[in-house]
């Protein structure tokens, strides 16, 4: 796996927004780029672009890309799932850190242990009427 990293003071992207690190890591027919850039009130953002090499029609070769972009209020949250998930492949288990409820956005297992829809009773239209 090949790094490279760099400062880009010159370079601008489209709509302004400004490229100020890059970090290329080549791994095997993958290339992926860890780009912070700046918006135009000069916070800082990460972009993560996964690139291939790809052959079309008539061995014409281009790159197929996926971005993500990732902000500074995210990226606790981001580290934290990343690191579980490479964990879970790496040791055949999660690495679980302290949750807190409010991080849970589908309220499963909140605080019981129980699937969210045990918690609910069921209510017929009819009977919304009668409040």
């Amino acid at each position: 796996m090949e790094e490279e990293t760099g400062l880009n003071n010159e370079n601008k992207g489209k709509a302004g927004k400004e490229e100020i690190y890059t970090k290329v890591v080549r791994a095997g027919k993958r290339t992926y780029f860890f780009d912070v850039k700046s918006t135009r009130s000069d916070d800082y953002y990460l972009t993560i672009t996964e690139s291939k090499k790809r052959a079309g029609k008539e061995g014409k070769v281009f790159y197929e890309k996926h971005k993500i972009f990732l902000y500074k209020e995210d990226f606790d949250k981001f580290a934290s799932g990343l690191n579980e998930v490479v964990s879970f492949i790496n040791n055949g288990k999660p690495v679980r850190e302290n949750i807190k409820s409010e991080d849970i956005a589908d309220d499963t297992l909140k605080n019981t242990g129980e699937p969210a829809d045990e918690k609910f009773t069921s209510i017929e239209f009819e009977e919304l009427g009668k409040v």
